[in-house]
């Protein structure tokens, strides 16, 4: 039987098609030991968690996309027993972050009396609307900006004197702190040399404070039976430091797991230097849009 010219040229076509990559997903999830998992396994895993810990980058779509799903996905799974909180919403917001999720306030009167980011009509909206829509409580985590500026000019001693109703949107003082752990090691290497800082071992500090203050408004405000979801940069909760390590000191028997977002190039895989940082990692094309 002869083949036409025709359909010799439409398989070489076909042929050559197939030589490019026609998959191209906009992220891949990995569990702690650089295994490709399903969002299916991190959902079934995240529901038996006290808090989970949703490290995301501040400018990738994906994160905040997944964190919308996961969220929405946990609330509909354990039938409404999901709080969240943010690292985009500082304590002293809290009485207007809650009027506005009862309707008491209107979106220009938030934007008025609360510090919100410059993301936030893009990325962190949609978040704090499915707490409204669903009733969720949503806690405003973070320290005040203006206090942590204090602990980088001048240590922790600066809020020493501070008025009592001011400390009770910062974790109980004095805070412990252990100048060591990696992440905050790092942070100095960062500032090694740098003419701006007179005291480089302030900045790890005011990454401290932080941390200690979110760790402390998720371990007030969390429920038995309830599951914390917490958005927070990556860095607050990778390799299981920063707030996560703070938590752990108030409740050592906590169940946590953790969310990371990294960049990667294709195809799609961890970096080196970020296996093992989480318990699961989401892993998204360097070459992904960004949201600012």
């Amino acid at each position: 039987m002869k083949i036409s010219v025709k359909i010799v040229a439409a398989l070489l076509v076909l042929l050559s098609l197939g030589a490019y990559r026609t998959d191209k997903p906009a992220y891949l999830l990995f569990n702690q030991k650089g295994k490709k998992i399903s969002y299916k396994r991190m959902l079934k895993q995240a529901s038996k968690a006290d808090v989970v810990f949703f490290g995301e980058l501040h400018n990738n779509p994906i994160s905040h996309w997944l964190q919308l799903e996961l969220t929405n996905d946990l609330y509909q799974l354990t039938e409404g027993r999901v709080i969240q909180g943010a690292e985009m919403f500082e304590a002293d917001n809290q009485h207007a972050l809650t009027a506005y999720l009862e309707g008491e306030m209107d979106a220009d009167s938030l934007k008025k009396a609360a510090r919100l980011w410059p993301n936030y009509k893009t990325d962190i909206e949609p978040l704090v609307h499915l707490a409204r829509d669903h009733q969720i409580p949503f806690i405003a985590t973070n320290i005040p900006r203006r206090y942590a500026s204090m602990v980088f000019r001048n240590g922790f001693t600066a809020l020493d004197s501070l008025p009592d109703e001011e400390k009770n949107w910062i974790a109980p003082l004095p805070i412990a702190y252990d100048a060591d752990l990696p992440a905050y090691q790092q942070m100095l290497k960062m500032m090694d040399g740098s003419v701006h800082m007179q005291t480089p071992e302030n900045f790890p500090k005011a990454q401290a404070i932080k941390d200690a203050t979110m760790a402390w408004f998720i371990h007030k405000n969390r429920l038995n039976g309830t599951i914390f979801i917490h958005y927070n940069g990556a860095y607050h909760s990778d390799n299981f430091e920063g707030i996560v390590w703070y938590l752990k000191q108030l409740e050592s028997d906590i169940k946590i797991l953790t969310i990371s977002t990294v960049e990667s190039g294709q195809p799609i895989q961890i970096p080196e230097e970020k296996a093992g940082i989480a318990n699961f990692i989401v892993a998204v094309p360097k070459e992904m849009t960004k949201t600012h």
